[in-house]
């Protein structure tokens, strides 16, 4: 397992060729201490073991995917699912692949860049699809790019999955939370869409202006403010790191786990969006890239 450190005057980030995942993000504090703000394992190896995808590269389609597959093109395609739902790529989605990492630049804007080639019908998927993402620190912002190009249709939707933990606390409840998505996609038990869209404001997911995250968790499909690109602001009073969330992708998926501190910002298209005519198209097609843009921008509060 191969490892890359990238660092300017205010962040530094760690990644391996694993998953293509973040293993640490280091935020420079005012007082010029640094904080780990991404939930993580300090020894590489021990990510072969994790199950929850920490900091990873998902695909080759983030999220669920309902009816044990799709039909694209009038091919029907079958995909690994556990009693109907295709979670995060399969059986052994990109996560769990070793990416080759292409370039190393330690210039003022220094960036890392991974690839890997996902093989015609691995996971039951169509194409020869290749993809990269570059880890690129833009002075107090990390700037995540996934790109994918393929030799023959297939459906596309990644993502990064950081768990991000502020401070070192050992709760995320006193974190003030701010979400412009003004609705979210209704789910059934099995977290699969319904395929309704309905509002946030006044039920438990309205985030629209900060509050506490008190006792409410996550594992949501929020969907963007059109025209704006900003879609989450967290912060914690503990450290006064503040980081808000930049993306060009229509939905973000919020995600708390139960068994320990963190929060998901996973950036990406719908999820069964092969399977929703009405949700935004996943299909990409040969000759068209595929193209996922984040900012994660950290900035540092009075805590008082």
């Amino acid at each position: 397992m191969k490892q890359v450190t990238i660092s300017n005057a205010y962040l530094t980030l760690m990644v391996l060729d694993y998953g293509a995942t973040i293993q640490k993000l280091l935020v420079k504090g005012a007082d010029g201490e640094y904080t780990n703000v991404v939930v993580g394992y300090n020894h590489p190896s021990r990510y072969r073991l994790d199950d929850n995808a920490l900091g990873a590269s998902i695909g080759r389609y983030a999220g669920r995917i309902s009816e044990g597959g799709f039909v694209l093109d009038r091919e029907r395609y079958h995909l690994h699912h556990e009693d109907g739902v295709h979670l995060h790529g399969g059986k052994e989605g990109f996560h769990q692949k070793y990416w080759t990492i292409d370039e190393v630049d330690n210039s003022d804007k220094p960036f890392v860049k991974l690839s890997y080639t996902s093989k015609h019908l691995e996971e039951g998927y169509p194409g020869n699809l290749s993809v990269s993402v570059t880890y690129k620190l833009m002075n107090n912002a990390l700037q995540v790019i996934y790109e994918g190009v393929t030799d023959r249709s297939t459906v596309i939707n990644l993502t990064n999955h950081a768990y991000f933990k502020l401070d070192d606390s050992p709760y995320i409840d006193e974190y003030n939370l701010q979400l412009n998505c003004p609705y979210r996609l209704e789910t059934k038990e099995n977290l699969l869409p319904t395929g309704d869209i309905i509002p946030v404001r006044k039920t438990e997911f309205d985030f629209l202006l900060p509050k506490k995250i008190g006792l409410q968790r996550f594992d949501t499909i929020f969907v963007k403010d059109i025209g704006n690109e900003k879609v989450a602001e967290i912060h914690s009073k503990t450290s006064g790191i503040n980081m808000k969330v930049y993306t060009n992708q229509p939905a973000l998926v919020v995600y708390t786990p139960a068994d320990f501190p963190g929060i998901c910002f996973e950036t990406q298209n719908y999820p069964d969006a092969p399977n929703q005519p009405d949700f935004p198209k996943s299909v990409l097609r040969p000759g068209d890239i595929y193209n996922n843009i984040s900012i994660f921008k950290f900035d540092i509060r009075d805590q008082s």
